[in-house]
């Protein structure tokens, strides 16, 4: 599974006229899904994603995580991350779960950083979806979490 995690000040993601989820300060989450990935993968990614050091301490070091801060998590569904582009002038998709898988693994990992975090804004599976955010830094990082068994 992959997160493109982006520190922000604030996000919000809009389906048609709708505002699907909002957050204040903390991350915005654009996560995908590959083949082969699985349960633990989703657990691993939570784990990295509200744990990651990426919001600054008294120093103004990045030595603080969205569970330091207590900030807010936005989590969208996001395809096209799962794009293999290392050639061609096109991206290639086959390395991407399928709908129904992605959208299970991506529900799991909204689930679980529920548990840790209390609620999480998420975009909708599937939708398409108008993200805006400020990105405070700008701060952005790729975090990839490999399943044990790689297909």
């Amino acid at each position: 599974m992959i997160a493109l995690v982006q520190r922000v000040c604030e996000a919000e993601v809009t389906v048609g006229d709708e505002t699907a989820g909002v957050i204040g300060a903390g991350i915005l989450a654009l996560v995908g899904v590959e083949r082969g990935d699985d349960e633990r993968a989703a657990e691993r990614l939570v784990e990295r994603v509200i744990g990651y050091r990426i919001f600054p301490d008294a120093q103004g070091r990045m030595n603080r995580s969205l569970t330091d801060t207590g900030g807010a998590l936005l989590a969208v569904p996001q395809f096209t991350l799962a794009a293999d582009t290392r050639k061609g002038a096109r991206p290639n998709f086959s390395s991407a779960a399928a709908p129904a898988e992605s959208e299970r693994l991506f529900e799991r990992f909204v689930a679980l950083a529920c548990e840790r975090l209390g609620p999480v804004a998420t975009g909708r599976f599937g939708a398409h979806m108008r993200v805006r955010l400020i990105n405070d830094g700008p701060v952005t990082f790729w975090l990839q979490v490999e399943p044990r068994n790689r297909s």
